[in-house]
């Protein structure tokens, strides 16, 4: 059946998480990150998460809406052929282990493109006071399965970013992935998805086999544009968008092109960058990161 406007209605309650050191530590390690603001606890107050880590408490909504997709009609054949299309986060600010954070889902936009029907979904996420720490709209696409002729387009939109032009030369960083950085991302960053770990299901998936979730490949880059264009300082980090356009095998490596920032009218510098696989197909395309006031 067509992907059915219903989708739009779909009440899903709000998760909680409570964050702990553990949890944040483990997430950088993943993706093997060991910037110390994210492990030195002999600074007070010093320790934050990496700037992707909103997605890890993200997931358990999305898998509820998920499962509330199948209360409006929706086969698990046809949700399972939605594929995580594009990702554009917004860092209020960066999570700190001791955060209570509640995130609510939303679907809010439902347009028919050529793949398919394309969902948008926002993800608020706020603290034990209500004050915002990310904003995240990302797109799914259900390959094969159009809506039902109905159209909603997102009524509030992510502001276009400035300054996205690569200008200069790149700097260009390797990276090589183990056969089980699905597998130890999974449980640190506790998004359990079986085709990223469980080869039956991703063969079934229609995929060569199982490949690294798309949020880690997406996590790899941000790592390396804090790193070459922010002196280490992940609070810098102001918002991060990219698309998800081929796989990423294991064990492969990856190739991380960083682009010189354009400073903007704001203060702010916006710094794009690419995530190639080893066929040198991008596997994250038209990155994007936007850096806060750097000074010093």
């Amino acid at each position: 059946m067509p992907v059915p406007t219903a989708l739009l209605d779909l009440a899903v309650d709000p998760v909680v998480h409570d964050v702990d050191l553990r949890w944040t530590m483990a997430y950088a390690a993943a993706l093997g990150d060991h910037n110390d603001r994210y492990f030195d606890t002999t600074q007070p107050d010093a320790v934050v998460a990496h700037p992707l880590f909103p997605v890890c408490p993200e997931w358990e909504a999305i898998v509820a809406s998920r499962s509330q997709s199948s209360t409006i009609g929706m086969t698990t054949a046809e949700i399972l052929t939605g594929v995580h299309a594009t990702h554009d986060i917004t860092i209020h600010r960066l999570v700190r282990p001791g955060d209570r954070l509640t995130t609510q889902l939303q679907i809010v936009a439902l347009t028919n493109i050529g793949p398919g029907a394309k969902a948008t979904t926002r993800l608020v996420t706020v603290d034990a006071d209500g004050q915002p720490v990310a904003t995240t709209t990302q797109d799914a696409i259900y390959l094969g399965v159009p809506t039902d002729g109905v159209h909603q387009l997102d009524p509030m939109p992510p502001a276009v970013i400035a300054g996205s032009e690569r200008t200069g030369a790149p700097s260009t960083f390797s990276l090589d992935i183990a056969a089980g950085a699905a597998h130890t991302y999974t449980e640190c960053a506790r998004i359990w998805n079986p085709i990223h770990t469980d080869r039956a299901v991703a063969l079934d998936a229609g995929l060569p086999d199982i490949v690294l979730h798309g949020t880690a490949t997406l996590a790899h880059g941000v790592t390396a544009v804090v790193n070459a264009r922010a002196g280490g300082r992940p609070e810098l980090v102001r918002r991060i968008t990219g698309r998800f356009a081929a796989m990423v095998a294991m064990p492969s490596t990856i190739t991380i092109n960083v682009w010189p920032g354009t400073l903007t009218p704001d203060g702010t510098t916006t710094v794009p960058f690419e995530v190639l696989n080893a066929q040198g197909d991008a596997a994250v395309k038209d990155g994007l990161i936007v850096l806060g006031a750097i000074d010093g």
